[in-house]
């Protein structure tokens, strides 16, 4: 794998933002998947995705409880030639060639300290190849393994694939559901239809004050 595996280059380091691996900004998301982009392809010139992808989740799984590794990846006081030894000897011994050349390449170009967003961008990439949609659902209370084959039954036509439900718990929305599809955000939980109606009372009561207003200015103008 060389340096030149994806034909968008990535912007220069500084654009980057800061590097850390539990949550990134707009712009370093994007460079991940850029990067992930190119290692999936890579995996599969290679013809080795379902094994790069299987050692690329083991690695997110492991970075997820060294916090302080990760901050070594992606200290700035660390040269290229430090971080290709650690490569060496951290990830040598237990990982395939394909991945190690990029593992370098992300150390030539300062890249190292999103290697965790990377391949969580890859997982998602080659999930989306494979017909399977991720799907971010909160609910007020959790949801059956029933209700869940039920929910993501009915996103099936929704999202022209196979939801992959992720679905975390929120109290205060009362109850409901509130279903993200990448961008787009489909709001049915109590507490925003509750918020809607206050909404839609307050115009109301806005608009009676306002002819009235004008019902008085009417007859005193007479």
């Amino acid at each position: 794998m060389s340096d030149s595996t994806s034909d968008h280059s990535p912007p220069p380091a500084d654009d980057a933002g800061p590097a850390g691996a539990g949550h990134v900004d707009a712009a370093s998301q994007e460079i991940a998947a850029i990067y992930a982009k190119a290692l999936l392809s890579a995996a599969e010139t290679a013809g080795k995705t379902a094994k790069i992808v299987e050692d690329a989740a083991e690695i997110v799984g492991w970075l997820a409880g060294e916090p302080k590794f990760e901050q070594v990846l992606a200290s700035e006081l660390l040269g290229d030639d430090e971080k290709q030894g650690i490569i060496d000897r951290v990830f040598v011994p237990r990982y395939d060639g394909t991945l190690i050349d990029f593992l370098r390449i992300l150390s030539r170009r300062d890249r190292l300290g999103l290697l965790r967003p990377i391949l969580r961008e890859l997982a998602r990439q080659h999930s989306e190849i494979r017909g399977n949609i991720r799907v971010q659902v909160t609910t007020a209370t959790a949801l059956s393994d029933a209700a869940a084959t039920q929910l993501a039954k009915a996103l099936r036509p929704l999202v022209a694939g196979e939801p992959q439900l992720e679905i975390t718990v929120d109290p205060e929305l009362i109850g409901g559901a509130v279903v993200r599809i990448g961008d787009t955000v489909y709001d049915g939980s109590v507490a925003r239809q509750l918020q809607r109606l206050e909404s839609q009372m307050i115009n109301r009561s806005v608009h009676e004050i306002q002819s009235r207003r004008d019902r008085f200015r009417h007859s005193g103008g007479n």
